[in-house]
């Protein structure tokens, strides 16, 4: 890439997320090139010489060059691991950006790299290393913040930063908390003042920040920072936040599930852990709330399916530490398994123990009569057949009958009514 730059004549930076992780020893593949010229073209270029597939938005000046296993082969990378190689490469030409009112997108214009570096969100992003040429490896810190990094503070570049963007606020809290910094006072003091601006935010963009803030290891902990900063009731006034739910999510977001449970999603994939998080941290919230938190953060319709299953068994769940094992049965049986994990893993004591019955145990009890039998016995098929089958799982779910011998004679009592 670079040699492609210095070709082309064109001054070359990797900016933001990579140099300071480079700095602070952290890996990282966050590759954002900054180019001092036409980004776009640099990127055609690349990929016709390499490979990959390009997207592009001349509006911003902005290219997305995608590599594919071919690509990494030309570059003699294959004998590296796929995780440790990014699997794009971001491309803009320097700019300036204008916002016409808070919180609107912006308007770019071509700028310098010192002038586009200053568009960024805090002082940490703002460090740049050169790639073309002679200039290979030079480190260009135009805002102070390669001070700020050692320092370990998060600081805003300007006073009007998290009026231009206020998403910046929930960014603050992720890497003061991701890298254990301090968020800067006058920057802290800035956040007070704009933190209602919050709510005049897009739920799709919330979203995005806190499906963000949710895949990060120190999760519970940004969430408790932004509850104490007053950002969660900003974004929604029933946002909770407790010691329960901290404790809930810092200890179990990365738990296995039982192993004699069984029939969970994978809970190893994405969106599955960040379905789990959002029901670990809302569940206790009734449906009401639900409905109105996911209209404003404009949830799935299957997180807001989850999310309201959830919040009823918690609302069911005293009644249910009391109920017969058929009851369970029945108030369980066609719960959304994920509601129901999330749900044991924010509870504790005799709620969790009738929980853990259900998965392991009731929730696999089966008569040993089925339809088949009915049909061979000439019963004409019918609503018969659901109430005589549910009542002798019951049956055996209860303790009332024990044997095979027992269930025929119970079956033979439900078929005199029929």
């Amino acid at each position: 890439v670079a040699d492609q730059a210095a070709g082309q004549k064109m001054a070359l930076y990797i900016v933001g997320g990579f140099v300071r992780d480079l700095l602070l020893e952290r890996p990282s593949l966050d590759f954002d090139m900054v180019v001092e010229g036409d980004a776009i073209a640099l990127a055609r270029a690349l990929v016709d010489k390499l490979g990959g597939r390009l997207t592009s938005h001349t509006r911003f000046g902005t290219a997305k060059w995608y590599l594919d296993v071919s690509t990494l082969e030309r570059w003699n990378v294959g004998t590296f691991k796929h995780s440790n190689v990014p699997t794009f490469v971001d491309f803009i030409s320097a700019r300036m950006e204008f916002y016409a009112q808070p919180t609107a997108l912006p308007t770019v214009e071509r700028g310098s790299i010192k002038l586009d570096l200053h568009r960024r969100d805090f002082t940490i992003n703002t460090l740049a290393l050169r790639l073309d040429g002679h200039h290979y490896g030079e480190l260009l810190d135009a805002w102070g913040g390669l001070n700020d990094l050692k320092n370990g503070l998060v600081r805003v570049l300007h006073s009007l930063s998290f009026v231009d963007d206020p998403t910046r606020m929930l960014r603050a809290v992720r890497f003061e908390q991701r890298f254990d910094f301090r968020i800067e006072a006058r920057t802290l003091q800035l956040m007070d003042e704009a933190h209602n601006l919050l709510e005049k935010l897009s739920g799709d963009r919330i979203r995005h920040e806190l499906n963000l803030i949710l895949a990060e290891e120190r999760a519970a902990q940004m969430l408790a920072r932004l509850a104490g900063l007053n950002l969660l009731t900003a974004i929604h006034p029933s946002l909770p936040w407790d010691d329960d739910i901290h404790r809930a999510l810092a200890s179990s977001l990365d738990q296995s599930p039982p192993a004699d449970w069984g029939c969970l999603p994978d809970l190893s994939a994405v969106s599955q852990r960040l379905a789990l998080g959002y029901l670990l941290w809302l569940s206790r919230l009734n449906p009401s709330e639900v409905e109105a938190l996911s209209s404003r953060l404009r949830f799935s319709a299957t997180l807001k399916r989850n999310l309201m299953a959830a919040s009823e068994l918690m609302k069911d769940l005293p009644a249910l530490q009391k109920a017969k094992p058929s009851a369970v049965f029945e108030r369980l049986e066609k719960t959304q398994l994920l509601a129901i994990y999330a749900v044991y893993l924010g509870t504790s004591g005799a709620a969790r123990e009738t929980l853990n019955s259900f998965m392991t145990n009731w929730r696999r009890v089966s008569p040993r009569t089925t339809g088949h039998d009915l049909i061979a016995r000439g019963i004409p098929p019918g609503r018969i057949y659901q109430d005589a089958l549910s009542r002798l799982r019951a049956a055996w779910l209860d303790g009332e009958i024990k044997t095979e011998s027992e269930e025929k004679a119970l079956l033979e009592e439900l078929l005199k009514s029929v």
